[in-house]
C-alpha cells in the first residue's frame, strides 16, 4: 500500500509564489508538481483549488497595482499642473504618460486651428515620422476627426481597414509612414456636463504597431489624461486673457494717468496764462510759461523769421540757430491751412492768427510726441500770444497817433517851436537831440493801409524802438542810431538799414515795400532836412524802377550826390574809382588819365593813343586793366555815364592834370 504525499508544501508554495509576483505558468505548474508528488486524489482537488483561487488573487494584485499606477500617474500630472504654467511641457509630460500607462509604441495630441478650420499636431511621444508629425485633420476625416466632431472615445484594433472611418489620402499616408495599425483616441472636453457633451478642444491619442484591443480600463484612463490636457489647456487659455487683461488694464490706467495729467497741465496752463495776461506779461513770459508746461524749448517768430522770444523748459533763453524763414513760411502756412499745431521735420509749429492776418510763428523743438491735451495746451498758448501781439499793437498805435502828430510837426515846421518839440518828444521817451535814422517808406496802394501798422510792428515788436507816421503820403520811420550796429556793434550805412526795413516790412504787409534812408541826423532842423533828403531818394528809387529795394544816397551814385543833403563829392569819387585810384598809386600807371582820355576822344582808341603819345595796343592793355578792376560792364552806359561824372568831378577837384 503506497503512502500519500502531504498537499500542505505545495499550498505554502503558492503563498510565495503570490509574494513574489510569479507568472501565472509558475503558478499553474504547482498543480503538476503535486500530481507527480503522489498527493493524494482528495487533497490533489483542494490543491487545484489553491491554485485557481491564487491566479485570481494575482490577477486582482496585478489591477490594483495598475490602477495603483495610473492613480498615480494621474496625481502626477495633477501636480504638474499645479506646479507648472508652460503649458507645451504639461501637454508633452501627459502623452509620455499616456504611452507609458497604456504600453503602446506612440501617444500624441491633437488641437483644433480656427483659422484653418482642421487640427494638427501639437505634440507626439514615440513618433518616427516627420510626415506623421506635420499631418492635419479635416473635421470629421479620420478617427481623430471622428473624435472630434462626435466629442465620443473611438478605437480600432486595425486602422488601415476599418470602413468606419473616412479615409484620406494624406491622413492614410501619414499613418502609414508610421507604422500605425491599433489607434485609440478620446476628446478633450471643457464644460460637458452630466447628461450633455462640451466643447472639444482636441483629441488624445494611443496607438500601436501592431493589430491590439484596447479595453474600458485603458480608454477611462486615457479619458482622464484627456481630462487633465483640457484642464491645462483651459487654464494655459484663462492665463493668456488674464495676461490681456491685466496688459489692457495698465493700458487703460496709463491712458487715464496721461489724461489726468494733461488735464492737470491744461488746468495749471490756464491758470499760469490768465495770470499772465492780467499782470500785462509779454510773449516771452508766455513762451516761458509754455515750455516749462511742455518739457521742451519754445520759439516765438515774426513773419520774416526774426525771433520774437526763445525759452527752453527751464526758463534759460534758447538760442535759435539759423532759422530758415522759407521753412518758417511754409510750416506756418500749413498751419494756417489746417487751423491747428502741426509737425513738419521733427518740430511742432503753430500760426498766430489775427482773422487771416499771420502776427508770429511758434515753433516747439525737442519734442517727439504731442497728444491730444498738450497739442490744444500748445494752441491755447498760441492764441494767448496772438491776443497779447494784438494788445501790443493796439498800446502801439495809440501811442503812435500822438507820435505822428510829433512827427508831422517835427518835419513840417521844425523851426517854430523847437523847445517845445524836443519836450514833447522827451515825454514819448524820444530824444531828438540824440542822432536818429529816418527811413521814408512807400508800398502798392491796396497795401497802404497796411504799411503803418507794419511799421509800428517793426519799431516795437521786438524791433529797435523810435517814431513811425504817415507824412507826406509816406510812412516816416525815425531809428535811434544804434538800431544801425549790426550783432556786433558796428555800424551799418543807412542804406543798409533801408535794405533790412524794406524787406521786413515787405513780409509784414505781404506787399513790396521801397524804403529810403538818411541820416544819422540831431535835432529838429537837422532831422527835417534828414527827411527831405530820404525823400528826394525814395522818388530816385521809383524813377530808377528800384522797387522793393531800400537804399541811402549812397547806393544811388552820382544821383545820390546831387540828392544827398551834404554832396559826398570825396565819397562818390572814391567808390566809383577807387580800385583805378589805389591802383595807380600802388604801380605809378596812369589808369585813370588813359580812362578820361579815352571818354574824351568820344570812345575812340586811335584818338586816345594820340592823346596820351602811346601805342594803340598800349591803350587796349590799359583798357583791360580797367575791366579787371572795374568790371565788365564798365562800359555800359548807365555806368559809364557814372564814370564820366567821377572822371569830371575828380579832374574839377585838381587831383588830375
Amino acid at each position: 500500500m503506497s503512502v500519500s504525499s502531504s498537499p500542505a508544501p505545495h499550498l505554502r508554495g503558492l503563498l510565495d509564489l503570490l509574494a513574489v509576483d510569479a507568472p501565472a505558468e509558475a503558478i499553474s505548474a504547482v498543480t503538476v508538481r503535486a500530481r507527480s508528488a503522489g498527493v493524494a486524489q482528495g487533497d490533489l482537488a483542494e490543491v487545484e483549488q489553491a491554485v485557481g483561487t491564487a491566479l485570481r488573487v494575482r490577477s486582482m494584485l496585478r489591477q490594483h497595482r495598475r490602477r495603483e499606477q495610473e492613480l498615480t500617474a494621474l496625481f502626477d500630472t495633477a501636480g504638474d499642473l499645479a506646479a507648472s504654467t508652460d503649458l507645451d511641457s504639461v501637454l508633452r509630460s501627459i502623452v509620455r504618460r499616456a504611452r507609458r500607462l497604456l504600453g503602446t509604441d506612440s501617444a500624441y495630441l491633437t488641437l483644433p486651428d480656427e483659422e484653418a478650420g482642421d487640427t494638427y499636431m501639437r505634440v507626439t511621444d514615440g513618433s518616427v515620422s516627420p510626415v506623421f508629425q506635420n499631418l492635419r485633420l479635416g473635421l470629421g476625416d479620420g478617427l481623430g476627426g471622428l473624435v472630434a466632431q462626435t466629442a465620443r472615445p473611438y478605437a480600432t484594433p486595425d486602422y488601415p481597414s476599418d470602413a468606419r472611418f473616412r479615409h484620406t489620402g494624406s491622413i492614410d499616408a501619414g499613418v502609414g509612414d508610421e507604422g500605425l495599425v491599433a489607434i485609440l483616441g478620446v476628446p478633450l472636453l471643457l464644460g460637458s456636463r452630466r447628461g450633455g457633451e462640451g466643447k472639444v478642444i482636441g483629441v488624445l491619442f494611443a496607438a500601436d504597431r501592431s493589430p491590439r484591443s484596447f479595453g474600458q480600463d485603458e480608454v477611462a484612463l486615457l479619458c482622464s489624461l484627456a481630462a487633465h490636457a483640457a484642464i491645462a489647456i483651459d487654464t494655459a487659455r484663462a492665463l493668456d486673457d488674464t495676461r490681456s487683461a491685466l496688459a489692457e488694464l495698465a493700458d487703460a490706467n496709463e491712458v487715464v494717468r496721461r489724461h489726468s495729467a494733461a488735464l492737470q497741465r491744461a488746468e495749471e496752463a490756464h491758470d499760469r496764462l490768465t495770470d499772465l495776461v492780467l499782470r500785462g506779461g509779454d510773449v516771452s513770459d508766455v513762451a516761458a510759461a509754455v515750455a516749462a508746461l511742455l518739457g521742451g524749448p519754445i520759439a516765438v517768430h515774426e513773419p520774416g523769421g526774426r525771433p520774437l522770444a526763445a525759452v527752453t523748459a527751464d526758463g534759460s533763453p534758447f538760442a535759435v540757430a539759423g532759422v530758415d524763414a522759407v521753412w518758417l513760411a511754409e510750416a506756418a502756412a500749413e498751419s494756417r491751412q489746417r487751423g491747428r499745431a502741426v509737425r513738419r521735420d521733427g518740430q511742432w509749429v503753430c500760426a498766430v492768427l489775427a482773422g487771416r492776418e499771420l502776427l508770429a510763428t511758434t515753433v516747439l523743438h525737442d519734442r517727439d510726441g504731442l497728444d491730444g491735451p498738450d497739442r490744444r495746451l500748445f494752441e491755447r498758448a498760441c492764441v494767448v500770444t496772438g491776443l497779447l501781439l494784438l494788445l501790443r499793437r493796439s498800446v502801439a498805435e495809440a501811442e503812435n497817433r500822438v507820435r505822428g502828430e510829433l512827427v508831422a510837426d517835427l518835419l513840417s515846421d521844425p523851426d517854430r517851436d523847437p523847445a517845445g518839440l524836443r519836450e514833447r518828444a522827451r515825454r514819448l521817451g524820444v530824444d531828438v537831440d540824440r542822432p536818429h535814422l529816418v527811413l521814408v517808406a512807400r508800398t502798392t496802394e491796396e497795401a497802404r493801409e497796411r504799411l503803418g501798422a507794419a511799421a509800428v510792428q517793426y519799431l516795437f515788436g521786438g524791433g529797435p524802438g523810435g517814431l513811425a507816421a504817415e507824412h507826406g503820403g509816406a510812412t516816416v520811420l525815425m531809428l535811434p542810431e544804434e538800431a544801425a550796429e549790426d550783432g556786433a556793434g558796428a555800424g551799418r550805412s543807412p542804406g543798409q538799414v533801408a535794405g533790412e526795413a524794406a524787406a521786413r516790412l515787405g513780409l509784414f504787409v505781404g506787399a513790396p515795400v521801397t524804403v529810403a534812408a538818411a541820416g544819422p541826423a540831431t535835432g529838429p532842423q537837422r532831422l527835417a532836412a534828414a527827411h527831405a533828403e530820404a525823400g528826394r531818394c525814395l522818388r530816385a528809387m521809383q524813377v530808377l524802377g528800384r522797387t522793393g529795394e531800400g537804399a541811402g544816397a549812397a547806393e544811388l551814385g552820382f544821383l545820390g550826390v546831387v540828392l544827398g543833403q551834404g554832396h559826398d563829392v570825396a565819397g562818390f569819387v572814391a567808390g566809383v574809382l577807387g580800385p583805378l585810384l589805389r591802383y595807380d598809386a600802388r604801380r605809378g600807371t596812369e589808369l585813370v588819365r588813359t580812362l578820361d582820355a579815352y571818354f574824351g576822344c568820344g570812345g575812340s582808341l586811335t584818338r586816345a593813343k594820340d592823346v596820351l603819345h602811346v601805342h594803340v595796343n598800349t591803350v587796349v592793355q590799359r583798357l583791360d586793366r580797367v575791366a579787371a578792376l572795374l568790371g565788365e560792364d564798365w562800359s555800359a552806359p548807365d555806368r559809364a555815364l557814372e564814370i564820366q561824372v567821377a572822371l569830371r568831378l575828380h579832374r574839377l577837384a585838381g587831383d588830375v592834370g
